[in-house]
């Protein structure tokens, strides 16, 4: 028999309760129970993006809230500055792109960080700059950046707005919408809320409306005024991923459960004590400021990234993630977010240990699990 553990950033694993929950049968979208159903869950997630604001749900991924983001509040022609450090924070400069946006990048080097101090020198070059775009957790590098003082840093600019990319990040690493002065965050359904992908979510500020209304690029489903009148309402502009509606419902009363702090808490434990177990092996993590979603680590020297990939697959049923771009065979990604605990951190580093020995890496075995266990113990 084979045992199969989803380690990945995202889809992440679902819980049985929410699994059992999409599995109800299908209900109608425009009658009183999906509205009460669809409410709940809006006014639930204000919790995990602590916030007040209004959080939008659309039926796509967080690609599709992100283009959202984008088209809803600028023109085309308007300055935006991206913050690339990874993969999938060059996503922003891209829908920007596609829609005659007038993009300006701060690139800096994967597994780093934009210095605050840099982004502020930029922003006062540009005084025109309409919108300010980062990633919470780049999930290609496993790499946290400084939201919450970025944040500060538009706080007193009025005509620009603070957008963020908590796609992997939000309900595993803290952000405070509110507090830091995020106008716009965006998430997906398959990494910390524990759903299979489908839902992509915007929360959006009053000062993000503001440019709502001023807004000359074309939309049609990823409508942010259209969302809202309908979710005042109870209900979608379009057709809504039901099933999934339905899931996120059950999802929120477990992570409700939990507690936002303990949820964060948790994550903080177990990347932890993933990073306490892998550099037990003499591995290299690879990102400066390592996020509690995903532990970026560098394949050793003598051996095939790849192949590592699929040893600890195919052999011991530990699916993990590999390097992107550039960094393909060079890192490999071992994610702690979500439906995980103390014994999923535990598979991993134990068939990370037997996958390298099997590859004639010198690996002292249960020297990375000790280390991880000594973590997780206090």
């Amino acid at each position: 028999m084979r045992k199969e553990y989803l380690m990945t950033a995202g889809p992440t694993p679902v819980p049985e309760k929410v699994r059992v929950a999409e599995a109800q049968p299908i209900i109608y979208h425009r009658a009183k129970e999906h509205r009460e159903i669809f409410k709940r869950v809006s006014e639930n997630l204000k919790s995990i993006f602590k916030t007040q604001n209004t959080v939008l749900t659309f039926t796509s991924s967080g690609t599709g809230a992100m283009e959202g983001a984008v088209v809803n509040t600028l023109s085309a022609g308007d300055k935006v500055l991206v913050v690339r450090g990874g993969k999938f924070s060059e996503r922003w400069s891209e829908i920007c792109v596609a829609y005659g946006i007038e993009v300006d990048n701060i690139d800096v080097e994967w597994g780093d960080i934009a210095a605050p101090g840099l982004v502020k020198e930029y922003l006062d070059k540009e005084p025109g700059i309409r919108a300010f775009f980062s990633t919470l957790c780049e999930t290609s590098t496993g790499t946290l950046f400084p939201i919450k003082e970025y944040g500060e840093l538009i706080k007193g600019r009025d005509n620009t707005i603070f957008v963020v990319d908590a796609i992997s990040g939000l309900g595993a690493c803290d952000i405070e919408v509110d507090k830091w002065g995020v106008d716009i965050c965006v998430c997906g359904s398959q990494k910390a809320l524990m759903l299979p992908p489908g839902l992509g979510f915007a929360s959006v500020s009053e000062k993000a409306w503001g440019l709502v209304g001023s807004s000359r690029l074309p939309k049609f489903y990823f409508n942010f005024e259209k969302a809202r009148s309908s979710l005042e309402k109870g209900d979608t502009p379009f057709t809504p991923a039901i099933s999934l509606i339905i899931a996120m419902d059950a999802s929120l009363k477990l992570l409700g459960e939990e507690g936002i702090g303990e949820i964060l808490e948790r994550h903080s434990l177990l990347a932890s004590a993933t990073r306490a177990g892998v550099q037990a092996l003499g591995l290299e993590l690879f990102s400066k400021y390592p996020a509690n979603t995903v532990t970026a680590i560098k394949v050793p020297e003598g051996i095939d990234g790849s192949k590592l990939i699929d040893v600890l697959f195919y052999k011991y049923g530990v699916k993990v993630a590999g390097g992107q771009s550039q960094l393909k065979g060079k890192i490999f990604r071992i994610a702690h977010l979500g439906y995980m605990g103390q014994f999923d951190v535990i598979i991993a580093i134990t068939a990370t240990e037997l996958a390298l020995k099997d590859m004639g890496y010198g690996v002292e075995i249960g020297a990375g699990v000790k280390a991880a266990e000594e973590v997780l113990a206090g």
